[in-house]
């Protein structure tokens, strides 16, 4: 689906929004408008057109109503910690902040759920719970600023994600508003709803399909007690191995990560947080449960990463170590950005056995490209996040960057896996999008963004690749001999 096109003047735009909106809430100067100009993929941004700020259910609808009428795109946003330039704004469209919808609306915990807005941070749930003896589980890295909407929107995991599941297996029910501006409550309180899931449809949409206002997610006891060991590998291929041992041992950690030397080394010297320097790998295998059934566990896991090669295994003494552990892992990201300029984080998945062959390959085009890939992922469920170590004022070395990711993504799919797990596809997957899926897939994603969007008003150009762009990326999958645009050259 192409850009919509544009016919309204800005100033007089402008004078509409101001008739719905207080004027605290409209942000028009190049200055105010600098902060929106990217997400967390800084190495691309837009300055919008126009920023709005409500703070009300009505506002939002009154911004969507007023931009379906003159044709004019809308990105919403939540806090701007994704990384695949998701919420990048539009040139000539409106940057929706939901920033000051973070109220948390009720905490029930006789039904265990949590009713909040959009803007509530992911960590601030699981505080307002806490007093009940209940959390709520999804905890990506970001999770002291993410916001649930964005996490919604782009199916956010975190390092538990493998035992308690992805956004999707934790939210129970979405109030969301059309881009005509119409509400739309999708899912249900109970366990089963009627009717076609489409709450699983807009978890993942990445703001394609409406602008999230209320999102009723699920709350869970905290476990009786958590254990958390952290084994030491002479070679990233040995950890990916133990990994996948772990997992074929009938063992379902509550978190599985994995780190490797590169990133390890600039984790400790920032976090101090008891990490081996000297190790080529750490994977860190946490149990969680009943006290009894977390000691058989930890043994069984402690056996399966010493008789496949680890070379130390330790487990935290209390409870000070094991947090110490788990924020060195979170921290990763933004110890990493402290030893380069730039970094260019990937997001692909892959079964875990062929996570040894992956590494090794990833270590390959490393060296082909001449770029160091510091890797640091959840190891459990085999969702990479390699990050490729680049500096933006060399010429040439962000092309250079994406060249290789693409390379690692295109990798990922090789081996039955997928080019992103949970940082969503935004701008910066397009291309390998259209490496994972041909032109009937693509022909019913495009029927299904119509169906929600005709116009295509609602975060353009993001997500998913228009055939055209494909067949220009020479990446085309034939199907029955049928290839699109047969008259473009392939290159």
């Amino acid at each position: 689906m192409s850009l919509p096109e544009r016919s309204v003047e800005r100033a007089a735009f402008l004078r509409e929004l101001k008739r719905v909106l207080p004027e605290e809430a409209l942000l028009s100067d190049p200055e105010d408008l600098r902060p929106f100009e990217c997400d967390a993929l800084a190495a691309y941004t837009v300055l919008p057109w126009i920023a709005v700020l409500p703070e009300t259910v009505e506002q939002v609808r009154a911004v969507l109503r007023l931009c379906h009428s003159q044709n004019v795109p809308v990105v919403a946003r939540g806090a701007g910690t994704g990384l695949s330039g998701g919420a990048l704004p539009v040139a000539d469209g409106v940057l929706l902040s939901l920033a000051k919808f973070d109220r948390i609306l009720e905490i029930d915990p006789a039904n265990r759920m949590a009713r909040v807005q959009p803007g509530v941070r992911n960590l601030a749930i699981s505080e307002a719970a806490a007093p009940f003896g209940l959390y709520y589980a999804p905890d990506p890295s970001s999770q002291v600023a993410c916001t649930i909407g964005g996490n919604v929107a782009e199916n956010s995991g975190g390092v538990h994600c493998l035992k308690y599941g992805l956004t999707v297996h934790n939210v129970l029910q979405v109030s969301l508003l059309t881009v005509e501006g119409e509400p739309l409550t999708l899912g249900s309180l109970g366990l089963d709803g009627p009717g076609y899931d489409l709450l699983a449809l807009i978890n993942g949409s990445e703001g394609l399909l409406g602008v999230i206002v209320e999102v009723v997610v699920k709350l869970l006891p905290v476990p009786e007690t958590a254990r958390t060991l952290l084994a030491a590998f002479s070679s990233i291929e040995a950890a990916g191995d133990a990994v996948a041992a772990v997992i074929g041992a009938g063992l379902v950690p509550a978190g599985l990560e994995m780190m490797d030397n590169l990133t390890l080394r600039a984790t400790e010297n920032f976090v101090h947080a008891g990490y081996p320097i000297d190790a080529a790998a750490v994977v860190l295998c946490e149990m969680d449960g009943m006290a009894e059934q977390v000691e058989a566990e930890i043994a069984r896991a402690r056996r399966v990463l010493e008789s496949h090669g680890a070379t130390e295994v330790r487990e935290a003494r209390d409870e000070a170590e094991r947090r110490k552990f788990w924020a060195g892992r979170k921290a990763a990201f933004p110890a990493v950005g402290r030893i380069a300029p730039d970094y260019y984080c990937i997001d692909g998945t892959i079964p875990r056995k062929r996570l040894a062959a992956v590494l090794g390959r990833i270590g390959e085009l490393s060296e082909q490209f001449g770029l160091a890939v510091g890797n640091v992922f959840h190891a459990g469920d085999g969702n990479l996040h390699p990050l490729i170590l680049y500096d933006a004022s060399h010429p040439g070395e962000l092309e250079r960057a994406e060249a290789l990711g693409e390379e690692i993504l295109t990798l990922c799919v090789e081996v039955g896996g997928t080019v992103t797990g949970e940082h969503g596809v935004g701008i910066e997957k397009l291309g390998p999008m259209c490496v994972q899926f041909g032109a009937p897939e693509l022909r019913q994603f495009h029927a299904l963004k119509a169906a929600f969007d005709a116009g295509g008003l609602l975060n353009p150009g993001k997500a998913v690749p228009t055939l055209m762009r494909c067949a220009e990326l020479g990446r085309m999958h034939v199907h029955g001999g049928r290839l699109p645009h047969p008259e473009l050259e392939r290159f």
